[in-house]
């Protein structure tokens, strides 16, 4: 397969659903139509989706994105140009809506809200909300959050998360918004912010490539565990089987965690660092049992 950035236009950014294409997009007929296939990826989702420069991406959900994309290639029975589109926590969804993007290989938290806007494949990654701080700053817990500048990502839930958490009642802390997570892990490095919320895979993505990783440390409870997944468009039944067959057969075969050790615990470019995240038990319990449930089922009773 060819692979070509497509340069994210402001006009994109400004792009809200319901523009024309919403949810009556084809995949399977657009792709054998056009020979072209766009993928929304993530410039800074930790070890899942990030950019290595020059217009190139990879991740843990990009490689699996490429092998959909290779059988979507059989299945229309041409070679296909993939376009990568950054994407960010705020235009994903609408992007995927619209059919501007037809997968979107990030770090999207599948929920029962997003799932009447777009559908998700089978769960590949099972991820624990923490909180991210610097290490020397006694902050081992989410009641020291009080008065705090606590930064988190726009479009996110994880600050929705944390509100909402029961032992964060009466806690009184301050949201600062960055517009993406390497730009939210800044608003820490920097001290604008003195904790970082979100998913645990993407701190200690952002932590392995900081100037210093042994500045930071991820401290605290676990805010959620909430089930990550690759994104498409809804009713796309022909593309999203292609999705599903291909995770489910990347599942049964052991690909998937085999692709787990390269990116979270072998060294990855373009520094050479080591994430060191080991799959969760919830991880491996979604990988046996393939399914596109939204976290409202992994919530504790």
């Amino acid at each position: 397969m060819k692979f070509k950035l497509l340069a994210l236009s402001l006009a994109l950014t400004a792009v809200v659903p319901g523009l024309g294409l919403a949810q009556s997009v084809d995949t399977v007929a657009k792709a054998k139509a056009s020979g072209v296939v766009t993928m929304g990826v993530r410039d800074s989702s930790g070890a899942l989706s990030y950019t290595l420069g020059d217009g190139k991406y990879a991740g843990f959900h990009v490689e699996i994105c490429h092998r959909i994309l290779a059988n979507l290639e059989k299945s229309v029975g041409r070679k296909l140009e993939v376009k990568y589109l950054p994407v960010t926590s705020q235009n994903r969804i609408p992007l995927v809506q619209n059919g501007t993007v037809d997968i979107e290989c990030g770090s999207t938290t599948n929920n029962a809200t997003r799932q009447k806007d777009v559908s998700f494949l089978p769960t590949t990654f099972v991820e624990e909300v923490r909180i991210a701080v610097k290490a020397n700053s006694g902050i081992t817990s989410i009641n020291q959050l009080n008065g705090k500048n606590v930064a988190t990502t726009t479009g996110t839930t994880s600050v929705q998360t944390l509100r909402k958490n029961e032992r964060a009642s009466g806690i009184d802390f301050k949201e600062v918004f960055g517009k993406d997570h390497s730009d939210s892990f800044l608003l820490l490095e920097s001290g604008r912010a003195e904790a970082f919320v979100m998913d645990g895979a993407i701190l200690a993505g952002n932590i392995a490539t900081a100037k210093v990783p042994a500045d930071f440390k991820i401290v605290g409870e676990v805010l959620s565990v909430e089930p990550i997944a690759i994104m498409v468009r809804k009713d796309d039944a022909a593309f999203k089987k292609i999705g599903d067959d291909t995770v489910k057969d990347m599942l049964k075969s052991g690909e998937v965690a085999k692709l787990w050790d390269k990116w979270f615990l072998q060294p990855i470019p373009p520094k050479n660092t080591r994430v060191g995240y080991t799959a969760s038990e919830s991880t491996k319990a979604a990988w046996n049992a393939p399914n596109d449930k939204p976290m409202e089922d992994y919530a504790k009773k």
